[in-house]
């Protein structure tokens, strides 16, 4: 089943008239040619605004015709996405079948607005005030209705109607603002505003008086205007009123206070991203990343798909400031040691899925890996802490990927060694800015538990594109090289490379370090083509979260935890009866558990969805969900 049809399913059985889209209008100013759409695993779908308008939203609105609230929401998210005509016909039956009359009747009226429909929008409001009382909002566009009409004092005075009762109208306010500034200057604009704020559960004018306020430079009174309009507005604290408040005053460079004034009173329910942004950009400015994290997780809890990209931001660019204030003195002698992964990294000896994956004779050869070396186009010397970049994440990941193939397709054994910095202060993966020398890689590789009888090194030169791949085959136990490979690499398309690679080294292997060649487990079939670069990296991240497990890892030092489970739930989807990424993610899980288990439960339900669409076959469908039910246990 395609995206498509999986985000908005087959065509629902008739049980209300099939709409037929009016003729295509000129989008509003700014309308985005496509619009994106989510399916239940976090795949995002662009469609042309056209082929929404005319295939998705008919059936949506058909989904929804009789379910007033879901109705209501489609038309609103319809509006603001500028499908103004597309909603009238939805919007007069919600009028009809509104269980909140008067919502039915304003997105009514406001649609017959857009479309200068003047006359109809009067006498569906004018109705809706005499069987439902006077309202607000609904004033307000019973105002627009006249002013269409050219009947302006009549708009004008219901107007001001509409804002003693509802002063907080964002559209009604900002309309009175613009005559009086019009008619009078600044000055009547102004006093516009008080006399709007005088009004009783007013508050949305006071922001706008406030503003002028820090615009002068004038903070105490901003803030005792702020106070106020906390101390009056109604609970739960309007988003907007906290947005306005945190936005103002971050945008005047007062950052402790939008922590005094808008951070007790979040609530992630209720303020969401707006609010929860500033308040993200104000912890981390001022180097409170505890609380950030706090924030952004109550965030990512929300399970919003739409909100993914922002989160995602902030994750790095919290690492990114972390890092920029760890002190890290490069005089200090490093204190290095050199971790050891057996086998493929996904699949440790514990695991119910080397059912899977049958291991070679325990005393067979022993191959080590190492990478973790990069030349780049620098001319420093000096000993540097950053975050992961594409050349030290592919360091990291090829001998990992090598030394699976490599396990699988030879009766040989594998283990990788990965180089682990760690000081008082710091600590985290080395990358080299030179190959590892045969002597030292082969000492390496000895003096490890496992004390492996070759050891291959993998270097990479990224001074320039496409890339250069070195590989090195070394016998331990005098460092001689018995083969040598290299090769270009393009780092945005490692895939048909490495294919070739494979080729080359798969054969040197066997004859230089004498090991056989066997046929590769049936389950063993890693991503190729275009997913591959996706695979390299999800093995790098689990190397990275069960690195975080170390007592010498910082508490900082793992971050975007939730996009690396994304990324793999993303390529169990691509690949649906692979056996061998669904095992990656069960054991990426598990290692999450030991570090971050508070984020567990918001996969719960993508994970039982995909065991349910997707499931592998037996035995292999029995192993992964053992292995899902130790990570929800």
């Amino acid at each position: 089943m395609s995206l498509f049809s999986k985000l908005f399913g087959q065509k629902p059985k008739p049980v209300a008239p099939r709409l037929k889209p009016p003729p295509a209008s000129p989008p509003p100013p700014g309308a985005p040619a496509m619009l994106k759409a989510w399916d239940a695993y976090g795949r995002t779908c662009e469609i042309p605004r056209e082929a929404w308008r005319t295939q998705v939203l008919p059936v949506n609105f058909q989904n929804a015709w009789n379910k007033p609230d879901d109705l209501a929401a489609l038309i609103g998210i319809s509006l603001n996405d500028g499908f103004v005509a597309d909603c009238l016909e939805p919007a007069r039956h919600l009028h009809r079948i509104d269980t909140q009359p008067k919502r039915g009747a304003t997105f009514l009226a406001a649609i017959l607005l857009q479309l200068k429909k003047f006359v109809e929008a009067e006498c569906i409001i004018k109705d809706a005030l005499a069987l439902h009382g006077e309202d607000g909002i609904l004033l307000t566009n019973l105002a627009k209705a006249y002013s269409g009409q050219n009947r302006n004092e009549l708009a004008e005075e219901t107007l001001w109607r509409g804002l003693q009762l509802d002063p907080n109208q964002d559209n009604g306010m900002g309309w009175y603002y613009a005559i009086q500034r019009e008619r009078g200057g600044d000055e009547a604009a102004q006093e516009a505003l008080r006399r709007i704020a005088a009004i009783p559960g007013s508050w949305r004018a006071q922001i706008w008086l406030a503003k002028n306020e820090l615009q002068s430079r004038k903070l105490e009174s901003a803030l005792a205007i702020y106070q106020g309009c906390l101390d009056r507005a109604p609970t739960p604290i309007p988003s907007e009123l906290l947005m306005s408040i945190s936005g103002d005053l971050g945008n005047a460079g007062h950052l402790p206070e939008i922590l005094n004034l808008v951070g007790p009173r979040f609530d992630v329910h209720t303020h969401g991203l707006q609010v929860g942004n500033n308040l993200i950009k104000a912890y981390v400015d001022l180097g409170q990343f505890d609380a950030a994290r706090k924030i952004l997780d109550e965030l990512y809890a929300q399970n919003r798909t739409d909100w993914k990209p922002s989160l995602s931001y902030w994750d790095t660019e919290m690492a990114k400031a972390r890092i920029a204030i760890t002190p890290f003195d490069d005089k200090v002698p490093s204190q290095a040691q050199m971790l050891t992964t057996e086998g493929p990294v996904w699949l440790n000896k514990e695991s119910p899925a080397t059912e899977l994956f049958p291991a070679n004779a325990p005393d067979a050869t022993l191959i080590a890996f190492l990478g973790c070396s990069a030349e780049r186009a620098t001319n420093s010397k000096r000993v540097q802490h950053q975050l992961a970049d594409p050349a030290g994440r592919l360091s990291r990941a090829l001998p990992l990927y090598f030394a699976e193939q490599v396990e699988f397709s030879t009766r040989s054994r594998t283990v990788t060694l990965v180089p682990w910095f760690t000081n008082s202060e710091t600590s985290g993966f080395v990358l080299s800015g030179g190959p590892w020398p045969d002597d030292d890689a082969s000492q390496h590789a000895r003096a490890s538990e496992s004390k492996a009888d070759y050891i291959v090194t993998a270097h990479m030169k990224t001074q320039t594109e496409p890339w250069q791949l070195e590989l090195r085959l070394i016998r331990t136990i005098d460092a001689k090289c018995l083969g040598h490979l290299e090769t270009a690499l393009d780092y945005h398309r490692p895939e048909d490379t490495l294919h070739d690679l494979m080729k080359q080294f798969l054969p040197l292997v066997c004859e230089q370090a004498e090991v056989p060649s066997r046929t590769p487990p049936i389950f063993y079939d890693p991503p190729t083509g275009r997913e591959l670069p996706y695979y390299l990296l999800r093995l790098e991240q689990l190397l990275a979260l069960r690195c975080g497990t170390l007592e010498t890892a910082r508490p900082d030092f793992l971050n975007g935890e939730r996009e690396i489970i994304d990324g793999n739930l993303q390529l169990c989807v691509a690949r649906p009866q692979n056996v061998e990424t669904r095992v990656l993610l069960a054991q990426t899980l598990i290692a999450l558990k030991e570090v971050r288990p508070e984020i567990l439960p918001e996969f719960k339900d993508k994970i039982a969805l995909l065991q349910k669409e997707m499931p592998l076959t037996d035995p292999a469908r029995g192993v992964v969900q053992r292995m899902f039910n130790e990570v929800f246990a």
